[in-house]
């Protein structure tokens, strides 16, 4: 199980953290914050859905998945854009909102199959 925690917790770093910086770093101006927006409004909401559904199946263990997630993700935007922006703790409220009603969704379906 410590595979699977380290796993995540590597594919969370590299998704909310280096996508990001690559984007701002490779593609130019006002490319660069299109990719960003894409990034916040699809791939970050999909993965915590994603990571909500895997910590679900064994909650007890994997619970802090989705917060690691969107801690991550507002170190990433901070350090990149502007440090203490007000509109960057939102996105990571939603994005762990998601995250943790994908987990509780994931546990009781799981919960239910068991039955």
């Amino acid at each position: 199980m410590k595979k699977d925690f380290i796993l995540w917790l590597v594919i969370s770093a590299v998704i909310m953290l280096m996508f990001p910086f690559l984007a701002v770093t490779f593609i130019k101006a006002d490319a660069g914050m299109a990719v960003c927006f894409i990034f916040f409004y699809a791939v970050n909401p999909i993965y915590s859905v994603v990571i909500g559904i895997f910590a679900g199946k064994d909650i007890k263990r994997l619970w802090s998945l989705p917060v690691i997630s969107s801690i991550l993700f507002l170190a990433g935007t901070w350090l990149l854009f502007d440090m203490g922006e007000i509109a960057f703790i939102m996105y990571a409220v939603v994005y762990l909102i998601l995250g943790m009603l994908a987990m509780l969704v994931s546990m009781l379906i799981s919960k239910k199959a068991r039955q």
